[in-house]
């Protein structure tokens, strides 16, 4: 494991990343927090160690922290969840989640594409998903051939196979239908280990040739909503999570600032484990690979 790093070192060869000790740091140079939930906070049961003191001492700092997540629920779903885990509601000013945002768009038919989305739909959801959509003018139906659309919103833990599936898609496809993706996670972490989350429904989806509009990140629309509930100048708010594709992606879109937790679901791709930081060589080759690059490290969310 590698030494961990310095409070401010930056890193040979890469002039726009400053690895960190921790969230202190950070907290010297902003005001709000855009946190991702799993793989920064939790892992889906319980709170990294570290991450609930990290959490106190923002608040106790009188900084400003919204969690930004993809999941398909809303946010009283997410802040019960948060409270399950350990991590109270009141260092919270928000939750801001990706399956409010498509809700929302929904209830309004928001955009062209909404509004030519029809009403029956197929979801590829829990119960506790289609509760949620209910009351929109929306009807579940049981099969692709009675659907309008499809709606991507949750997959049962700890993960349905996009293979098993496929026959599914394979007929929407044939038959043309539009996806709404209410979670676009690729994966996430569910007691300790990743597993496939629903955005991989909506990635093969497209790769078969489908149409597929995205709620939340790394979309900025998202983002704007977060800034609405922070009362911080755009400039003093940074993001922090642990996916490049999305959360390190999702800001820089945005137009934030962004702080990036090694110790998340690029883990074993970095070579980190308990706390250490990537290897020099091991760091350059991912961030020559990312589609953005952070602006900030961290091993964890700690303080």
């Amino acid at each position: 494991m590698s030494a961990p790093a310095s409070p401010e070192t930056r890193d040979a060869g890469t002039p726009g990343t400053l690895a960190l000790a921790g969230v202190a740091q950070l907290a010297a140079r902003f005001d709000g927090f855009i946190v991702d939930q799993w793989g920064v906070l939790h892992d889906g049961s319980r709170p990294y160690a570290g991450a609930l003191d990290c959490l106190e001492r923002l608040r106790a700092a009188g900084k400003h922290v919204v969690v930004l997540t993809n999941s398909g629920r809303g946010e009283a779903a997410n802040l019960s969840l948060l409270e399950q885990i350990g991590l109270p509601a009141r260092l919270f000013d928000r939750v801001i989640a990706a399956g409010e945002d498509a809700r929302a768009a929904l209830a309004a038919r928001a955009t062209p594409f909404h509004a030519r989305l029809g009403r029956r739909c197929y979801a590829f959801a829990r119960a506790a998903d289609r509760a949620f959509f209910e009351g929109i003018g929306i009807d579940f139906v049981d099969a692709v051939a009675q659907a309008d659309f499809l709606a991507v919103i949750g997959i049962e833990s700890p993960g349905e196979a996009t293979a098993a599936r496929e026959p599914e898609l394979v007929q929407a496809r044939a038959r043309g239908l539009p996806m709404l993706c209410a979670n676009p996670d690729l994966t996430r972490f569910h007691e300790g280990r990743l597993v496939p989350a629903t955005g991989a429904l909506a990635r093969r989806y497209e790769e078969l040739g489908g149409e597929v509009f995205y709620h939340g990140k790394p979309w900025p629309a998202i983002y704007g909503t977060c800034l609405a509930a922070l009362p911080c100048a755009r400039e003093r708010v940074v993001a922090v999570g642990d996916s490049i594709e999305h959360d390190v992606l999702g800001a820089r879109r945005a137009g934030l600032a962004s702080a990036f937790v090694t110790g998340g679901i690029h883990a074993a791709e970095l070579g980190v484990s308990g706390g250490g930081t990537p290897a020099p060589e091991v760091w350059l080759d991912f961030e020559r690979r990312a589609p953005a690059r952070p602006d900030y490290r961290l091993a964890a969310f700690v303080w």
